[in-house]
């Protein structure tokens, strides 16, 4: 007998009801905010400078009144692109000792990379926003193809995006202050970050927003 019990789909399980305008919304109406962060080699430095960046990096996260999640993205690295460029500049080489020295090379890479995973680490924070009235509905159509309800329409969607870019402002801030940059992702970048950590099968690399840092 075919059961009556009505079939899930997969997408209930993803949080996300959109993604407007640079900012994630949430299926219980909070928002949010992604920021790309550079690292910093903190090996390398001495141990006066980690003390410094250490004690900078407390005093950031004590002036913050919100809270924040650092997400820390790890991917095997495509070096097909790379060997293609490489080909590409063989064929360009007149000197026949260049054109050995980068056939070698390429083929070191290749059989490296075949026997050892090169993984690239990406970092991010996400700062969130939750507005205090979520009351106001209006239909919207989710990233994922289905159509959601949001929590508010346009005009509180603005308002309450500009208390997000504030914080997002005090996070940029106090980041930039222990050599960290920072980048917000557009509505492009998340939705393919979001489509990656859903579908961790996939090995395409996610793109970089346009000013990458």
């Amino acid at each position: 007998m075919p059961s009556s019990t009505k079939q899930t789909s997969a997408q209930d399980f993803v949080p996300i009801a959109d993604i407007r305008d640079g900012v994630v919304i949430l299926k219980d109406g909070q928002m949010c905010s992604v920021l790309l962060a550079s690292s910093i080699n903190f090996a390398l430095k001495s141990t006066d400078e980690q003390t410094a960046i250490l004690a900078q990096f407390q005093a950031f996260l004590n002036t913050l009144d919100f809270s924040i999640q650092m997400h820390v993205e790890s991917r095997r690295l495509d070096i097909r692109p790379y060997l293609e460029m490489l080909a590409t500049r063989e064929s360009t080489q007149y000197n026949d000792l260049m054109r050995t020295q980068l056939r070698e090379y390429m083929e070191f890479i290749r059989s490296f990379t075949e026997e050892v995973d090169i993984m690239a680490k990406r970092f991010f924070l996400v700062i969130p926003y939750s507005p205090t009235t979520t009351n106001v509905r209006s239909n919207i159509t989710s990233f994922l193809g289905r159509r959601s309800t949001a929590p508010f329409d346009a005009n509180r969607f603005r308002e309450h995006q500009t208390q997000l870019e504030q914080r997002v402002d005090v996070v940029t801030q106090g980041l930039a202050r222990i050599g960290v940059k920072t980048l917000p992702l557009g509505t492009d970048e998340l939705t393919e970050l979001y489509y990656h950590i859903f579908n961790p099968g996939e090995q395409s690399a996610a793109p970089r927003p346009t000013n990458a840092i």
